[in-house]
Parts: C-alpha cells; sequence; structure tokens
C-alpha cells in the first residue's frame, strides 16, 4: 500500500525544472564574441596582440563564474574540435601545444575568479576592476611559464614578449569591460 501512496504523489509532483535558458544564450552569445575578438588581432610575435581578453573579462562580470567559465569552456571547446575560433583563424588541439596555448588555458581560471569576485557585490566598479587586474594575473601566471617551457626562452625573455607589450592594452580593456559593464549589467538578467 505504501509503494502505491509513494507512486499517486511522484505522479502529482512539479515537473523537473527547465534548464536555465536565458543564461546558457549569454555564455554562448560571450562565446561567439570571445571567438570574434580573436579576428582582431595584431602579430607582434609569438603571442599576439588579440580582443579576447576584453570578452572573457565580461562574460565574468556579467554571468559570474559558473556561467562565465561555461562560456569560455565552449568557446575553447569549439576551438579544439577545429573550428578558426583563435587568433588569426586558426582552430585545433594543437594549438594548445603552441606558445598561446597556456593563455588559452588561462582564460578558464581568469574568468572564473573574475566572475567570482564580481558576484561578491555585483555593480561595484572597483570590485570589477580589481577583479580584471586579478584576471589578467592569473592569465599571465598561466601563459608567461607556458611560453617559456614552449619556447624554450629564459624568464626575462618570456616576460619580455609574453606580458609586457600587452599590459597597456590589457589595462584599456579593463577600463572598457568596466564602463560596458556597468552599462548592459542592469539589461541582463540571468533567472
Amino acid at each position: 500500500m505504501n509503494g502505491w501512496v509513494e507512486e499517486k504523489q511522484a505522479a502529482h509532483a512539479a515537473p523537473a525544472a527547465a534548464p536555465p535558458l536565458r543564461p546558457m544564450i549569454y555564455a554562448s552569445l560571450f562565446a561567439a564574441l570571445t571567438a570574434a575578438g580573436a579576428y582582431l588581432f595584431v602579430p607582434i610575435g609569438p603571442v599576439p596582440i588579440v580582443l579576447q581578453n576584453l570578452f572573457v573579462f565580461l562574460a565574468g562580470l556579467l554571468l559570474g563564474s559558473r556561467w562565465g567559465l561555461a562560456s569560455v569552456a565552449v568557446y575553447l571547446l569549439a576551438g579544439v574540435c577545429g573550428l578558426p575560433v583563435y587568433a588569426g583563424g586558426a582552430g585545433g588541439i594543437a594549438r594548445f601545444a603552441g606558445p598561446t596555448g597556456g593563455f588559452l588555458l588561462g582564460y578558464l581560471p581568469a574568468v572564473f575568479l573574475v566572475g567570482w569576485v564580481a558576484e561578491r557585490k555585483p555593480g561595484r566598479m572597483r570590485r570589477d576592476v580589481a577583479a580584471m587586474v586579478l584576471g589578467a594575473a592569473v592569465l599571465y601566471a598561466c601563459g608567461v611559464p607556458w611560453l617559456k617551457m614552449v619556447t624554450g626562452l629564459p624568464p626575462a625573455t618570456a616576460l619580455a614578449v609574453g606580458m609586457y607589450p600587452f599590459l597597456a592594452g590589457d589595462a584599456v580593456k579593463i577600463v572598457a569591460a568596466a564602463l560596458i559593464a556597468k552599462s548592459v549589467r542592469p539589461v541582463i538578467r540571468l533567472t
């Protein structure tokens, strides 16, 4: 008798919650924007100047740690599958074995950290900027050692090639992302 009652209760229980469609759409949009940012690049050496960082930072600020991470994971997976979404229209898993592989993989902890910090008190510009500065530091911490290992450059040269030329541009991207997030955040609803 007890089993029959449980079956009746289960039949009348509320259906399982639908997957959150809106955050999925936003995550897909940011994955596409990150891919588009890869096409805006300036080849200055083994590591080009790209606009991807801006969209990775914005994904963290606007989508949070979880959905920002999903966005970057979709972007990276698209490239691993061979789609031309990396700098200069490149794709394929071999890109991770090259000089930019550490930067590509560094997008994952960077976006998670930016999102995690931004979630603590959303909408605070100082906190957003601090989150992106931390995210950029994580990105360099992943990318520069990888660049050094793959190319065999001495540490000082790896920094000179993989970090110093990008600091001013990253500062501009961080300011731009903070301003964009401030104006776009009121219209983005994740729920």
